[in-house]
């Protein structure tokens, strides 16, 4: 029984694995460790069964749990994490490797999610500036929408969103939520 559950356990962790590299398979390339965060947070808020908690950080959602899978992903060679220097800082391009492509054909994500592709390339195009905004409105979607912009200005104000930006944060996520939104018969498929 104990051999089984281990068992289960290494499955079930191999799946979250495969979730994570599903999505730059699926983006091609993600260009910045915060848009990386964003984009699978908003693909979470879409029913997407990622399991990854996230917490409000100073650039908006964020998961500790993420960012260690990601390192485990490169640290495995799944996938390649390149540093880029751009005007005065680092960004960091994440792609996919044939390892990890290799790795990817144990998970047939891609027949259990076919809005999952379409999503992330949809999301890859905009800025992570933009995904930081829509992920913050999401992680207080609870909120009336002049609460939801009273905390962007409060807690976001060194970024200058201006309102015709929130409202455009609002207009993608209802695009997102008709377009690509999970149902539960997906998401319980994909957690088996």
């Amino acid at each position: 029984m104990i051999r089984d559950t281990n068992r289960w356990e290494w499955k079930a962790m191999l799946l979250e694995h495969a979730k994570i590299l599903f999505a730059v398979r699926a983006s091609g390339e993600i260009a910045g460790r915060k848009k990386f965060q964003k984009m699978i947070y908003i693909a979470k808020k879409l029913n997407f069964p990622f399991q990854e908690k996230f917490d409000f950080h100073f650039f908006g959602p964020y998961s500790e749990e993420l960012s260690l899978r990601i390192e485990e992903l490169v640290n495995m060679g799944f996938l390649v994490e390149r540093a880029e220097k751009i005007g005065g800082y680092v960004q960091y391009r994440y792609s996919i490797t044939g390892s990890g492509e290799e790795f990817l054909k144990m998970f047939p994500l891609e027949e259990d999610f076919p809005f999952l592709k379409p999503c992330f390339l949809d999301m890859n195009e905009k800025s992570g500036r933009f995904l930081e905004l829509v992920s913050t409105v999401l992680y207080f979607e609870s909120l009336p929408k002049f609460a939801v912009t009273e905390k962007i200005h409060s807690l976001k104000s060194k970024q200058g969103y201006t309102e015709e930006e929130i409202d455009q944060a609002y207009e993608y996520i209802a695009r997102l939520k008709e377009l690509y939104k999970a149902d539960d018969d997906s998401r319980e498929k994909i957690r088996m």
